[in-house]
């Protein structure tokens, strides 16, 4: 990793520079207009410089909560620009998570929309004293208490910050999607990020890049195509929500070359009556991460909308990386690719050992792209390490999974939901595959649930129209081996998904039990 790092051009001299060569070209656009990069760049001095006017140092959090506005994504990058750590919260957490994250990264400076105002008032006495004296942002209102963002920029100088990051400085904490308790803080540094913007230069995002972003600002899978994209000069096209339509509108206005979806997004844009009347003939690589992006869905893709598709596998975590150029790769596409430029990746078994090539186990790797840790808690960060025979450290997944003959991983799912149904292993991803391949089934995922004669047994729960459940069942059982098959069929309107597209298979398990507790003996 120390020769990635050595080469590091920091983020502030990257943005400074981009915003000499830019000047007047744009550098973001939303449905209300564009902004020129000469002053976009202004915006971020006047909000780094105003950060540390209230007495903000070097590593101090910065904590936010907004959709994916303008105000929000200066917020986050003039943050970095002052030395900051950027904290965007997630405007899906309850109010009390909120409070926890809020407490737990030890925000000096919290930043909130109207909109999120309610989130936040029932425990912002509470949380005062830790902040700087006027470190309550109002983003887009006035209030007693709150520093209006707007009056606030307004009186700064738009002076470059005389301030250049360490490599080992924070440069955000971006919190797990834990549907339970206090998500966990995975802190990036500047390195981390610097590697990050030169690795996804490969796949074009750079200046000549018009990037449409419409996944949140506090999910890394947004971070991953925005910072490659801004920091080199490109632009970015803001949707502060995800609507297929707006989306289909935008991208065919401003000409757009790039966009890193989540594979619900990709099922939605598909199926609007606007997709084919669209042009998006613009459009150089598509990207898709956080979920696994299924077989047909990528050959619609592929089929149906111009540019390359690439597929990304990885943890917010760093580590483990793995890209599927779908295109170059056709009989490839039910794996998600080969380890990614300077990653090693590797399979272990429960004991730790690495398995040979072919064997499934679970997904660790190493890179140039690993976070410094969970924020706050070592145990945690230490229960994701692996050491191989000669020391090296590896970021454990979570993953269970294989790597082909020709190199390419097949991921089968995570290690915690794997099923053990009469002592042998049975991987969901097999069984939604061939519940896929069922003419009537749209969107498919399986759970384990507790069986008193099997320990845990397979129940799918499927998407589709005017579905027989016990047929699709016995269509399916015929497929599959006889330890793989289900139980029962549970038809649904549509599957629990996150905000990224994860199917939230607790929340499938525990609604079953309590709906049918006698249903699966």
């Amino acid at each position: 990793m120390s020769s990635e790092s050595s080469e590091r051009i920091p983020f502030q001299t990257l943005m400074a520079e981009s915003a000499a060569r830019r000047g007047d070209n744009p550098a973001v656009h939303t449905v209300n207009g564009s902004i020129p990069w000469s002053a976009f760049y202004q915006e971020l001095c006047r909000i780094a410089n105003g950060l540390r006017g209230l007495g903000l140092q070097r590593n101090d959090k910065v904590a936010t909560l907004d959709y994916s506005t303008v105000p929000h994504l200066s917020l986050y990058l003039g943050t970095a620009l002052g030395g900051g750590v950027s904290v965007p919260l997630s405007a899906m957490a309850t109010s009390e998570q909120l409070r926890a994250m809020v407490k737990d990264c030890e925000a000096r400076v919290l930043a909130v929309s109207q909109a999120m105002l309610p989130l936040v008032e029932p425990w912002l006495d509470e949380i005062r004293p830790q902040l700087l004296p006027n470190g309550l942002i109002a983003i887009d209102f006035d209030g007693d208490g709150w520093t209006s963002m707007a009056a606030w920029v307004s009186e700064q100088s738009d002076a470059a910050p005389d301030l250049i990051s360490n490599p080992d400085d924070g440069f955000n904490i971006i919190y797990s999607s834990g549907t339970t308790g206090t998500p966990k803080g995975i802190l990036h540094a500047h390195s981390m990020r610097d590697f990050q913007i030169s690795r996804m230069s490969n796949f074009g995002l750079g200046e000549d890049a018009i990037t449409l972003v419409s996944t949140p600002l506090y999910s890394n899978t947004t971070l991953v195509a925005v910072l490659p994209t801004i920091a080199q000069g490109g632009q970015l096209v803001l949707m502060e929500k995800f609507n297929e339509a707006q989306f289909l509108e935008l991208a065919e206005k401003y000409r757009v070359s790039h966009a890193m979806l989540v594979p619900v997004q990709y099922q939605r844009l598909l199926d609007h009556p606007d997709f084919a009347r669209r042009d998006l003939s613009s459009f150089r690589m598509k990207l898709c991460t956080s979920a696994p992006l299924r077989r047909q869905v990528k050959e619609a893709v592929l089929e149906r909308w111009p540019g390359g598709l690439c597929e990304v596998y990885g943890l917010t975590e760093g580590g483990v990386s793995t890209t599927l150029n779908c295109g170059e790769f056709p009989d490839k596409l039910h794996t998600v690719g080969r380890p990614a430029e300077g990653v090693d990746l590797r399979i272990i078994d429960e004991d730790g050992n690495e398995l040979p090539q072919g064997e499934i186990g679970e997904i660790v790797g190493r890179s140039g792209a690993m976070m410094q840790g969970y924020h706050g808690r070592k145990d945690l960060t230490e229960a994701m390490y692996w050491h191989s025979p000669d020391g090296e450290l590896f970021y454990r997944s979570g993953d269970m999974g294989r790597v082909d003959d020709d190199g390419f991983v097949e991921l089968l799912d995570r290690k915690k939901d794997m099923i053990i149904s009469g002592g042998f292993n049975v991987y969901a991803t097999d069984l939604e595959q061939v519940l896929l391949a069922h003419p009537q089934v749209r969107d498919a995922a399986v759970v384990g649930i507790p069986s008193k004669r099997w320990g845990e047994t397979p129940v799918g729960f499927v998407v589709g129209t005017e579905l027989d459940p016990e047929a699709v069942r016995a269509w399916a059982n015929e497929r599959l081996g006889k330890g793989q098959r289900l139980a029962a069929i549970e038809p649904m309107d549509e599957l629990p998904r996150s905000v990224i597209g994860k199917v939230l298979k607790r929340e499938l398990r525990d609604d079953f039990v309590k709906q049918h507790p006698d249903r699966v003996d």
